[in-house]
């Protein structure tokens, strides 16, 4: 019987004890490798069992029709999904003719290991075969995140017993069979059979090169592998080609003690426009310069990239040794998903499963690219730079809609809208201000004027364009923006949504600044003092609702005059809510999915007094049934703010535990890269106090009674900033650079090398807890002493987005 499994608490790594081959599919996720251009799920090294293999290149999709009952005018008429590419993943194992297949045999032992500073996944199992011949498997395998089109693994087996016949096929496996779909979910991805067309195949020595063509978007993928091998003398290869299958098979005996050792290199590229010969070409030329490496130097740079990445921007608790591990996995995996992804989107997923299709949304602008603007700026600069190279799609849909400027899509991976649902996709326009705002952010935090100049100054153009036509001045004088989804998708083509209309603000603000800055450039770009003028008229007259009677901000008109869900009706098993019941009844009643105006608090606190933020915390979370995976860490942002630290540290452990918990019950399709990057924004923005949409960082630390310490590192400006933060003190060390200014409790502090500034804790009021809809309670968090992750100590009842 396979031993039981259980993920240790490590501040370092996670470590998976034994294999439970029902939750194959979760831990795929969990131990799943990327680079932002290769995504290799963690399936086993034999290929079988699995719950869902995985092989992905950032920007390769199928286009699939998207049905409609009734069509419509602006409607899309296809989608785009991530497909599963070639497989080179796989090195099939038999023992004396009997394929090393776990389900069979008695599996004596099995442990995987990823280690967050090696970025290395490490696997290690002892078998006895129904024959009764007992091997040691060892794999170590890599996603390389400095030779960008390159992974590799290094697998060793051991006779026990013996002596044993072993055969291992490495192999490269196109158009794998996938598991069917389940029940509909719009957060599963759609399954589509046999995707690659062959073109060419060659396998010949220990080297084998498939290329192949998507059938219907005409992207070319070529997919090679190389190999070292080393074992006892007298060992045999053999290479093979078919259409969909390269393969190369090494036999020996192995005696007692005696080790066969296969290296294999796995070198992917794509493209939609360069021809065969170039494509394959190019993955062998990669395949050269990894092998001229070896594979102890990819380990080692693999080694010095993340100490570079740990140094820079490692998150430090004290107190909670599961949080302190989830929060690394989260910046690992945030890592990993746009470390190399070099003009090309960030999924809502990374590339650690196929969920929602692999789609980018606006979750990589809001929740990603503020995690990665101050640890890995040039990812963010890569992300925009994607954003920028669609505003062609981006100002025909604008024109398709009737509207000015360029309209970005709600979902899509090339730039084309894929979302068929008009309230939940188009109408949420707020996606240009998100993309705008990230621009903004990036170019205060870097300084980076060219890029300014030549790729932010006209995302910011394209998108005032659009408010300023989306919008209009009421007879009042009022800006108002109408016929809009904000975040919140159970409210849905709402007038003056605030979050919308105060990003919207923020948009059409930096769009004049920046065309100041820039003058000829924006002159080239069309733009001129009328059309300048015009935005900051919009900016200044933006209508932002109140409810005065209540003293809270609706989330937009007339929201609070709704009637309230009845959330003691609603049992547990019916939600999400979405799964159960209609939109025409969510949309009509005040009930809310995730944090809206909340994020607007948040992202926009100079808009409201520390009263009005009180008092809109309290009423929204009665509200709010966090539905999806982006609310617990706005929510968390916010309840620091208002002091309610305890209530923010229970919504930070959620977003840091939605994967290693499983609290959307939805991993096995991929990780929830925005709740990861939220976790981290937690305690950043959160319980750090961040706010960074000014000239100078501000800072406002609090920490809840459960932590003890928490110190994060930021880059900003070609500084390297370190705030750590006790109950005592809060202290600032410039730890490279010259000087930085930094607000403290909104007092500025001048931050020079080998002059840390230090300032005493403030001690907040602790108004009373908040209320949440019955049974949407987050878990409360306390100290965590046990020995294992995902012991269901919190209930899995979340949502994903």
């Amino acid at each position: 019987m396979s031993p039981q499994p259980t993920f240790s608490v490590d501040p370092w790594g996670i470590t998976e004890h034994g294999l439970d081959l029902t939750g194959l599919a979760r831990a795929e996720s969990v131990f799943a490798l990327s680079n932002g251009h290769i995504g290799l799920r963690a399936n086993l090294d034999e290929g079988e069992p699995h719950g869902l293999p995985g092989t992905y290149l950032n920007g390769v999709f199928e286009l699939r029709p998207l049905p409609y009952a009734e069509g419509g005018y602006g409607y899309p008429e296809s989608g785009q999904s991530v497909i599963n590419v070639t497989n080179g993943k796989i090195i099939r194992l038999l023992v004396d003719d009997e394929p090393f297949d776990l389900r069979y045999g008695e599996l004596l032992h099995h442990q995987r290991k990823l280690d967050f500073r090696e970025g290395l996944l490490r696997r290690d199992a002892e078998w006895t075969s129904p024959a009764g011949r007992t091997v040691k498997v060892s794999s170590t395998r890599l996603v390389s995140l400095t030779q960008r089109a390159i992974a590799a693994v290094d697998y060793r087996v051991t006779a026990v017993d013996g002596p044993i016949r072993v055969v291992l096929q490495s192999e490269l496996v196109a158009n794998e069979q996938l598991p069917g779909g389940g029940e509909a979910d719009p957060r599963a991805a759609a399954v589509l059979e046999a995707p690659l067309v062959a073109e060419a195949g060659l396998a010949a020595g220990t080297k084998a090169v498939l290329v192949h063509r998507t059938r219907y978007s005409g992207q070319r993928v070529a997919v090679g592998m190389d190999h070292l091998i080393e074992g006892p003398d007298g060992f045999h290869v053999t290479a093979e080609c078919a259409e969909d299958q390269g393969r190369i098979s090494v036999t020996t005996v192995l005696h007692p003690g005696e080790e066969l050792r296969l290296t294999k290199f796995t070198a992917y590229g794509w493209s939609a426009t360069r021809s065969l010969p170039a494509v394959r070409d190019q993955v062998e030329a990669a395949l050269t310069a990894a092998r001229y490496t070896g594979w102890n130097g990819l380990v080692a740079e693999q080694r010095e990239f993340l100490k570079e990445f740990w140094e820079t921007s490692d998150v430090q608790i004290d107190g909670d040794v599961e949080l302190q591990q989830a929060v690394r996995f989260a910046l690992f995996h945030v890592l990993q998903a746009g470390a190399r992804s070099e003009e090309r989107a960030i999924p809502a997923k990374g590339l650690t499963g196929p969920g929602y299709d692999g789609h980018s949304f606006w979750d990589t602008e809001t929740f990603v690219l503020p995690v990665l603007t101050y640890c890995l700026p040039d990812a963010v600069k890569q992300a925009l730079r994607w954003r920028h190279t669609t505003l062609p799609l981006a100002r025909e849909r604008a024109a398709q809609l009737g509207l000015a400027g360029a309209v970005f899509p709600w979902r899509t991976i090339r730039g084309e809208e894929c979302s068929g649902y008009w309230p939940a996709g188009t109408a949420a326009f707020h996606i240009g201000a998100d993309i705008a705002v990230a621009a903004a952010r990036y170019v205060r935090a870097t300084g980076d004027a060219e890029f300014e100049r030549e790729y932010g100054l006209e995302l910011l153009v394209e998108t005032a364009r659009m408010w300023r036509s989306l919008g209009h001045h009421d007879a009042a004088g009022r800006f108002r923006i109408e016929g809009v989804t904000g975040p919140d998708e159970y409210s849905a083509v709402a007038d003056n949504n605030v979050f919308t209309n105060l990003m919207a603000q923020t948009n059409l603000r930096a769009a004049a600044e920046a065309a100041a800055r820039h003058q000829v450039a924006a002159a080239a770009l069309g733009v001129d003092t009328e059309e300048t003028a015009a935005w900051r008229d919009a900016a200044r007259a933006m209508y932002v609702p109140y409810d005065e009677k209540l003293g809270v901000h609706p989330q937009a008109d007339g929201f609070t005059d709704h009637q309230f869900w009845d959330f003691e009706a609603t049992p547990p098993e019916k939600y999400p809510l979405l799964l159960h019941y209609p939109y025409f009844d969510l949309y009509r009643k005040q009930v809310v999915k995730q944090a809206d105006l909340v994020l607007a608090m948040q992202v926009r606190g100079d808009a409201f007094t520390d009263e009005q933020k009180a008092r809109n915390f309290a009423y929204y979370e009665r509200l709010t049934v966090r539905d999806s995976s982006l609310s617990a860490c706005t929510q968390a942002v916010i309840a620091a703010e208002v002091g309610q630290l305890d209530l923010a540290y229970d919504y930070t452990a959620e977003a840091a535990l939605m994967d290693l918990h499983d609290l959307g019950g939805n991993t096995r399709d991929g990780l929830h890269m925005a709740s990861l990057a939220g976790a981290c924004l937690a305690l950043v923005a959160g319980f750090g106090g961040l706010r960074d949409n000014t000239e100078h960082l501000s800072f406002r630390p609090r920490l809840p009674a459960g932590l003890r310490r928490l110190a994060f590192a930021m880059k900003t400006r070609g500084n390297l900033l370190h705030v750590e933060i006790t109950h005592a003190r809060t202290t600032y060390t410039l730890r490279r650079g010259t000087s930085i200014t930094v607000l403290h409790e909104g007092e500025p502090l001048r931050v020079e090398p080998g002059r840390p500034a230090s300032r005493p804790m403030a001690v907040p009021e602790t108004p009373e807890r908040c209320l949440q809809p019955p049974g949407r309670e987050p878990a409360r968090r306390q100290q965590q002493p046990g020995p294992s992750v995902g012991s269901g100590a919190e209930p899995p009842h979340l949502a994903a987005e």
